[in-house]
């Protein structure tokens, strides 16, 4: 990936003003013509929002993206359309059981209308906070629950001889108990939020279950089993790569093998999943700044919490940005998918989004960029400003990549924002146009909401407002 060095958040604002005035229109056209019987928008085929059945994980994206519009806009409509939509439409996600998803769908919304009225964007109003908070201890309790021990009691690092955490449980995945996905790290969110509100998970015979110890366990299994450190591990073990799952034997605890819903392979690089572990690590070690040091003390202690995360973090970066990324920041769906060969080599040069031999994945570089960003401002922060400086310039750089066309939906008749979006591959879920050999020209609403979060961020960043999801 080549980095742009010069960009900065101000030089950014006129693309980042685009983005907001056409994400209004889509937010307002896809909201006036979507049937909420149909179930949730999921991707575009052919330009139009269409469902598919998996779980029901992009709700808080559609509704989210509308309350992410009047953040960056202060249009009054927006903040009404995201309002009644979260009313109307997302109480039966804050009691769902059976996802892994809590913190895409529930901090999108409710998170989203707590952290407007905490910053003064708009009005207090106790009931709606209490309303919202509510919501958001419940969602990171039911997420909670998804919990399955490992066989794995001592402390563990990624960094040799430092002090660890022990990763002895996780979050498991819609798929069941055995299975552990990467995409999982991003939902702590709900989870460090509820405890944030004072909130636990309560037990058998009344036992208190600490909401932050859990989502910190759940980051050390994520890291110790779905993100390599070049350690020897395995014969593919390269610094950064990320397996898209772990699976585990149920009867004992034990980790049996990488793989993959999503992905080429487990031993190749699903894009989207790396992009989660970027974004995830990199948005927890704020939050991990705000919590007392004595709440980390039964973990393992604050120093190793924060290697921990920044370790993990900062590998996955590294390779995308020096191992897979196209030239421009986007990179193509897998590491090393089927025909990915026949590409030749794709550092070289942008990203084709239209090449006839493995599709790029503009969500996942959506997903990254923030993460990179808040790398960069995490490691400035803390006396690294020289280390940060590569991570916030690659973040700006692929905004800069994806906020202008051919990746920013311009057209009226298309309901996306951001195009060349990937859902699922293998599956052949995505839609492929009329004379095109793989899927090109289509939006998700998750690559759409991390676009416009991105773009929220960089404008804030712009006017020296930095902000966060708690």
């Amino acid at each position: 990936m080549k980095i742009n060095v010069r960009l900065n958040p101000r030089r950014l604002q006129a693309k980042v003003t685009r983005v907001f005035e056409l994400a209004g229109r889509k937010i307002r056209t896809l909201d006036a013509t979507w049937d909420p019987a149909r179930g949730t928008p999921v991707f575009t085929a052919a330009g139009r929002y269409t469902s598919r059945g998996w779980t029901e994980w992009t709700q808080g994206f559609q509704f989210g993206m509308a309350l992410l519009h009047f953040d960056g806009t202060g249009d009054a409509g927006s903040l009404r359309l995201g309002r009644e939509r979260t009313v109307r439409h997302m109480a039966s996600h804050v009691s769902h059981v059976g996802v892994h998803d809590h913190g895409f769908n529930n901090i999108s919304t409710y998170g989203n209308l707590r952290r407007l009225q905490r910053e003064g964007r708009i009005p207090a109003d106790p009931g709606e906070l209490n309303f919202a908070e509510l919501a958001l201890k419940v969602s990171g309790a039911v997420q909670a629950s998804r919990h399955a021990p490992t066989a794995y009691r001592e402390p563990w690092s990624p960094l040799p001889g430092r002090a660890g955490v022990a990763p002895s449980g996780y979050i498991a995945s819609f798929n069941g108990p055995q299975s552990l996905f990467a995409d999982t790290i991003r939902s702590l969110r709900s989870l460090v939020v509820a405890h944030q509100l004072g909130h636990a998970l309560m037990g058998e015979g009344d036992r208190r279950i600490n909401l932050l110890h859990r989502a910190i366990e759940h980051a050390a299994t994520t890291a110790r089993f779905n993100v390599f450190f070049g350690q020897g591990r395995d014969h593919y073990d390269v610094r950064g790569r990320v397996a898209h799952e772990s699976i585990f034997n149920r009867h004992d605890g034990q980790y049996r093998c990488p793989s993959s819903q999503q992905g080429y392979s487990p031993f190749t690089t699903w894009t989207r999943g790396a992009a989660w572990i970027i974004c995830g690590y990199a948005e927890q070690l704020e939050f991990i700044d705000t919590v007392r040091g004595s709440e980390l003390d039964p973990v393992g202690g604050r120093r190793a919490v924060t290697d921990l995360f920044l370790e993990t973090a900062r590998a996955a970066s590294d390779l995308y940005i020096d191992g897979y990324s196209a030239l421009d920041g986007i990179p193509y769906w897998d590491s090393a998918a089927g025909q990915s060969h026949r590409l030749g080599d794709t550092t070289r040069r942008p990203a084709d989004p239209f090449n006839d031999f493995e599709p790029v994945d503009s969500s996942a570089a959506a997903i990254a960029a923030q993460g990179f960003i808040r790398l960069g401002q995490w490691l400035g922060a803390n006396g690294s400003a020289a280390a940060g400086r590569k991570y916030f310039q690659a973040g700006l750089t692929i905004a800069d990549t994806l906020f202008d066309e051919p990746y920013l939906s311009v057209s009226p008749k298309h309901q996306g924002l951001i195009l060349h979006s990937v859902y699922h591959r293998p599956n052949g879920w995505d839609y492929v146009p009329r004379g095109r050999k793989v899927p090109c020209g289509e939006s998700s609403m998750w690559g759409d909401y991390h676009a416009l979060e991105l773009a929220l961020l960089i404008q804030r960043l712009a006017e020296d407002k930095y902000y966060t999801f708690f």
